[in-house]
């Protein structure tokens, strides 16, 4: 399988991108991998492919964050040793070989001048919203253990650390409004404030691009036997779905 693919309609001013949602695996990194799949899929994001699916233009990553992780700067975006992973045993050769981490790099470097290639197009034609969606752990002390304290994990992160505030402060406030007028516990910057996808939309783009990085706390799924709750899945992409208008309505002109 491809490593990621550009799926939808383009022509609109907003997109989605969910990069952590990949599982797969080029072959000479599977045969370096050793940390069982089921720890390997708890770091990742699942379902929130289907969750950005509310929106016309998505990027699609199909590899996973243990191949490269497309939300750290370049230098980091290869996990070598435990430090990098939430001190996970993660390769049977520690640090991993260089050319493995070689061939992790190209595929970061594909991406980004893809991505870049779509969204020079969009930036043409003016202001644009790319929601960069992800999900979190909120149950890290076992399965057994209680929930991590609601007041360090909401239900919804909207991370705006590197968002120009004075251009888009009214996108930011409508997709606020949106999801607070359907009752959801959405805070700003307590979990996350956005990072490497932000950062890199928001230097190539400035007072253009604008990305909301949105964290939504697994309470959709289980963490630990990742069995979904797909009622909820849909709801949050009808959710999302629905602020895109206000969102769109909000972008400066």
């Amino acid at each position: 399988m491809q490593p990621y693919e550009f799926v939808g309609d383009w022509s609109g001013q907003i997109v989605a991108t969910s990069i952590h949602a990949g599982h797969g695996l080029r072959p000479e990194v599977a045969e370096q991998m050793v940390l069982p799949e089921s720890d390997r899929l708890r770091e990742e994001d699942p379902w929130t492919d289907e969750i950005a699916a509310a929106l016309p233009a998505r990027v699609l990553v199909h590899r996973s964050r243990f191949e490269t992780d497309l939300n750290r700067v370049r230098e980091k975006a290869v996990y070598r040793t435990p430090e990098d992973c939430w001190g996970l045993h993660v390769w049977r050769d520690n640090p991993l070989p260089d050319a493995v981490v070689e061939g992790s790099l190209a595929v970061y470097d594909a991406f980004f001048a893809a991505l870049f290639e779509r969204l020079d197009a969009v930036a043409e034609r003016g202001p644009f919203v790319l929601y960069d969606v992800h999900s979190y752990n909120h149950r890290r002390p076992g399965p057994d253990e209680p929930d991590e304290p609601v007041e360090e994990n909401p239900e919804v992160n909207l991370g705006t650390g590197s968002v120009d505030l004075a251009t888009f402060g009214p996108v930011v406030g409508a997709f606020r409004a949106s999801f607070l007028d359907r009752g959801f516990d959405l805070r700003e910057n307590v979990k996350f404030k956005g990072q490497n996808l932000a950062w890199k939309v928001h230097e190539r783009y400035p007072g253009v691009g604008c990305v909301l990085a949105l964290e939504f706390k697994k309470t959709f799924m289980d963490e630990w036997t990742h069995e979904s709750d797909h009622d909820r899945i849909a709801y949050l992409k009808r959710c999302l779905a629905e602020s895109v208008d206000p969102v769109l309505g909000a972008l400066p002109r």
